[in-house]
């Protein structure tokens, strides 16, 4: 009787043993869940050409070699007195110059970068016989536009960054 009694309680632990899941198994099996869900979103967003994850910039390292230049250009813009100022306007957007500064020598362009979609980025050089310079609101689409100046005036460089919603 002791024999199977025995026999009956190691074929209980068998079964216990066989079947029974602790709170490590969870935690084992949400683990693996929660990869699996990563895995099928980085897939879906990479397999995806919605989300395209160009550069910023296609020649970075090519860009990052003149930073100090534009650092210098930046600085000459801070030391101007009266600077451009870049606004919205019904028509597009206005780029103008202090009247201390003399239209006709001004030459530049107007690099206008859109974060969300590279083939909307474009430039639009200018040499001014006026203070204003109007940007068509044809050219641009709505959403977030990071909007770099750079121009020449009496032989020195000048940059100005802005970021603008239109």
């Amino acid at each position: 009787m002791t024999n199977q009694k025995n026999n009956h309680m190691a074929t209980d632990i068998q079964l216990k043993t066989k079947f029974s899941l602790n709170w490590g198994h969870y935690i084992v099996m949400a683990f693996v869940l929660f990869m699996i869900f990563i895995g099928s979103f980085v897939y879906r967003v990479q397999s995806n050409p919605k989300y395209d994850n160009e550069l910023v910039v296609d020649d970075y390292y090519k860009h990052d070699v003149h930073f100090s230049d534009e650092l210098d250009q930046y600085q000459n813009t801070e030391k101007l007195a009266h600077k451009p100022q870049i606004s919205t306007s019904a028509e597009g957007i206005l780029l103008t110059f202090p009247s201390d500064i003399d239209s006709q020598k001004v030459q530049g362009k107007v690099s206008f970068y859109r974060p969300s979609d590279k083939k909307l980025d474009f430039e639009w050089p200018f040499s001014k016989t006026s203070p204003t310079l109007l940007i068509p609101k044809s050219k641009l689409a709505g959403g977030l536009w990071d909007i770099t100046v750079s121009w020449q005036y009496e032989e020195q460089s000048f940059l100005m960054k802005q970021t603008l919603y239109y």
